[in-house]
C-alpha cells in the first residue's frame, strides 16, 4: 500500500481540476496542464482537494507516483518551478533576446535556445545566472538540463554551465599530480 498515494492533493485558492476519462486537466494563474492517468489510477474531487486510489485489477504500484505527478501539476499552475543555472568562466554570459536564449560559452559560435511551450527564461546578467521557469515540473527540468549539456562543467578548471550549488570535483593536473621520478 502506497503511503504517498493515501494522501489527498490539497487544492490551492485559483486552482480547478477536471477529471475527463482517464485525463486530469489542472487550471491555475501560471497556466493549463494535462496529464493521461492510462487508467492506472482512478481520481476523486471533493471541494478543495484531488485524492487517488488505485483502478481495478492494477497493483497499486503507479498509486504514489501519480499522486505526486498530480501534487506537481497544483504547485506548477500555483506557484510555478524555476531552475537556476550559474555560467562559469572568462568570457561566458548570456542574455535574453525576444523568448530566445543566447549564450556565449567559448564555443566558435553563439548558442540559439528557443523555449518550449510554457517555458520562459531569466537571465541576471551580473550573476552569470540563467534561470527557467515554468508551470511543468518536467520541462523545466528538460530545459535546464538541456542548457547545462552545451558546456558542462570540466573538471580541471571547473568552467562551464552548472546548477547553483552544484559541487564539481576538481582534479589535479599532471604538473601538481607527480614531482618524484
Amino acid at each position: 500500500m502506497s503511503r504517498i498515494g493515501k494522501h489527498p492533493v490539497q487544492l490551492p485558492q485559483g486552482v480547478s481540476v477536471r477529471v475527463t476519462g482517464t485525463v486530469i486537466e489542472v487550471a491555475g494563474p501560471k497556466g493549463t496542464l494535462k496529464r493521461d492517468m492510462y487508467g492506472r489510477v482512478e481520481l476523486k474531487q471533493d471541494k478543495n482537494e484531488v485524492s487517488l486510489k488505485p483502478s481495478e485489477g492494477i497493483e497499486g504500484k503507479y498509486w504514489g507516483l501519480y499522486r505526486t505527478l498530480v501534487a506537481n501539476m497544483v504547485e506548477g499552475v500555483s506557484k510555478g518551478f524555476r531552475t537556476e543555472l550559474e555560467l562559469q568562466g572568462v568570457g561566458y554570459r548570456a542574455a535574453v533576446s525576444g523568448k530566445n536564449l543566447e549564450l556565449t560559452v567559448g564555443l566558435s559560435h553563439g548558442v540559439k535556445m528557443n523555449p518550449p511551450d510554457g517555458i520562459g527564461f531569466e537571465v541576471d546578467a551580473k550573476s552569470g545566472r540563467v534561470a527557467v521557469v515554468g508551470a511543468d515540473k518536467e520541462l523545466v527540468g528538460q530545459v535546464a538540463a538541456k542548457i547545462r549539456n552545451i558546456r558542462p562543467p570540466e573538471p580541471y578548471h571547473g568552467k562551464g554551465i552548472r546548477y547553483v550549488g552544484e559541487q564539481i570535483a576538481i582534479k589535479v593536473g599532471k604538473s601538481a599530480a607527480g614531482g618524484k621520478k
